[in-house]
């Protein structure tokens, strides 16, 4: 097909090879383990291959926050290793992301495995009580990851834009519950540039969601969008305005 990248075919050939590690991994660890292997070509449907259910993923799903802040990162993204998380129904999460790379070097997908820590965690801080820790217990005993991030995982990519930008409306100095309204200038560039550095716009559509979330007309949201990125190359080098709101 004309236009097509002749990378393509290695990159697919690559895939293909790492799906039955995907399964041998999460038989190892049983059903506390998760493998998700994506392919960041499609990050609308980037899941290709899945084992494990600790995060509900099926082939053919959407990447995570996580994934897209890796392919906003493009070539330059490393590995992730070890992070922990916290789903929407509180379970917390230890997972690693290995990007993969094809022979040029050029990012293309990554391998992630999740483990649900959640009870080993919840026996952790038990057993600390018992040995005297002065922690409170709660229902769900105490726990040694209390600050570990919600991310949002699942199969439809218009939830994680959803959480993106809620996270970035919610976080300081922007306050909760702020409208779009209530920004200033400097604000609506910083929330654009948070989107964009977190990978929002690389997705189909995104524009024109962020846009209706926000009240404004796509051409509004080109235009920030625009502007944020104009703001970015002419800021110096090392500053950060939009680091709230996203996770590790």
């Amino acid at each position: 097909m004309a236009g097509a990248d002749p990378r393509d075919t290695e990159r697919d050939a690559i895939l293909r090879a790492l799906a039955p590690v995907v399964d041998g991994i999460a038989a190892t660890f049983g059903p506390v383990c998760e493998v998700v292997l994506h392919d960041y070509r499609r990050p609308e449907r980037s899941v290709v291959a899945v084992a494990g259910t600790v995060t509900g993923r099926t082939v053919g799903g959407a990447m995570s926050e996580i994934g897209m802040r890796m392919l906003a990162r493009g070539d330059a993204a490393e590995p992730e290793l070890n992070y922990v998380t916290r789903t929407g129904d509180g379970r917390l999460v230890k997972s690693s992301t290995m990007v993969l790379r094809d022979s040029t070097g050029a990012v293309f997908g990554a391998l992630c495995v999740n483990v649900d820590v959640t009870e080993v965690d919840r026996v952790r801080g038990l057993l600390d009580a018992l040995a005297g820790s002065t922690g409170p217990v709660g229902a769900t005993g105490p726990t040694r990851l209390p600050d570990a991030p919600v991310t949002t995982f699942g199969d439809d990519i218009d939830s994680v834009v959803e959480a993106l930008l809620d996270a970035l409306l919610d976080a300081p100095p922007r306050g909760r519950d702020q409208t779009w309204a209530g920004l200033d200038r400097g604000r609506r560039l910083a929330l654009f540039r948070g989107l964009d550095e977190r990978g929002v716009f690389a997705v189909r559509r995104a524009i024109e969601q962020v846009a209706a979330r926000l009240g404004i007309s796509r051409a509004s949201a080109y235009s920030y969008l625009a502007q944020s990125r104009a703001a970015a190359a002419d800021a110096p080098a090392g500053t950060d305005d939009t680091s709230q709101g996203a996770p590790p």
